[in-house]
């Protein structure tokens, strides 16, 4: 009961010893008590039944001990306390850049690449509480999914939506970059990064890469570039008249490129061939770029003797009513 409430005076509380001296104080002065009127005998009322005011007689002692314990209680002016954590961080402000792609569905990864890709993400999401993350997709076109954002539920939500075949197909990796640092270039975070993932070769798009990675130096956004894709071939999923049948379709990924990419805006590239390294390669980012946070601790008061005085002013002023009409002693 009082397991989270501590006490300002917990001193008083020895005057609880005051409740049972009370109940030995009653007990005894009925003994000693004399009736005002005496019987040679009362068995003639043995085969009546006690009445109910008979039955609770004691209750007005009983409303009082209670009483004076919680005012004692309330006196010694419980507390519960709450403590907690004010945290203050520098920032850090982040676009996932994903290539949606037609090859994005090539089933080298399990169960292909774009599904391994969200999933490792989510999981990255998931650890990066304090950022604020954004979603961009790009395929021939590229668009924001979601803009930067706190709320890492609809974050989630919005990337679990997402599929190949959203935009027409192609790759722009210029254009998916260039949205990305739109997202983040009017931001006042002290650390800007995009995380760019892509499975091809640059073929679309009216904005050229590389022009779109000094445009992102401008601003002071980190591009790190990660390239998906076993080495050779994979199996890409062909809808038949039979089915699905499986054509092996070679990887090609402009890793020069993507290195390009990376150098120039301070980052890092990254070759994924498996689930295994994609998820590896998210925990190396996530650890390059880490939120410095300032934590403040706080411990807040809240009295809580307010119940207990109102509880017991009630059964004191209970235990007057009753002992003065309904227990009524007659002298």
């Amino acid at each position: 009961m009082f397991g989270d409430v501590t006490f300002a005076y917990p001193w008083i509380l020895y005057l609880l010893i005051v409740v049972p001296l009370m109940i030995l104080w009653y007990w005894k002065k009925g003994k000693a008590s004399q009736p005002s009127i005496t019987y040679s005998s009362l068995k003639i009322f043995s085969g009546f039944p006690a009445t109910w005011k008979e039955r609770f007689r004691h209750l007005p002692i009983v409303l009082r001990s209670l009483a004076v314990a919680l005012l004692i209680v309330a006196l010694a002016r419980p507390q519960s306390y709450s403590s907690g954590q004010n945290v203050t961080t520098e920032g850090i402000d982040i676009v996932m850049a994903l290539d949606i792609s037609g090859s994005m569905i090539s089933e080298d990864f399990r169960p292909n690449r774009v599904e391994a890709a969200k999933k490792v993400i989510e999981k990255f999401i998931d650890g990066r509480p304090n950022d604020r993350i954004g979603l961009v997709v790009f395929a021939r076109q590229a668009f924001t999914q979601c803009p930067l954002t706190i709320d890492h539920n609809v974050l989630e939500n919005l990337l679990r939506k997402v599929e190949p075949g959203m935009v027409p197909d192609g790759t722009a990796i210029g254009n998916g970059l260039a949205d990305a640092v739109n997202r983040l270039k009017n931001g006042q975070a002290k650390s800007k990064v995009i995380i760019l993932l892509t499975d091809g070769v640059n073929n679309s798009g009216e904005i050229d890469p590389l022009t779109a990675a000094e445009i992102a130096k401008t601003y002071g956004v980190r591009v790190y570039t990660i390239g998906v894709g076993t080495n050779g071939e994979a199996p890409y999923p062909v809808q038949t008249p039979f089915g699905i049948r499986y054509q092996m379709m070679p990887v090609q990924i402009d890793e020069g490129l993507l290195q390009q990419i990376a150098s120039i805006t301070g980052g890092q590239y990254f070759r994924a061939t498996d689930n295994r390294t994609l998820n590896d390669i998210y925990k190396k980012i996530d650890k390059m770029e880490k939120t410095k946070i300032e934590v403040t601790s706080y411990r807040s008061a809240a009295e809580l003797f307010y119940g207990w005085l109102d509880a017991g002013l009630v059964l004191l002023f209970l235990e007057l009513v009753f002992s003065r009409t309904i227990f009524r002693k007659l002298p």
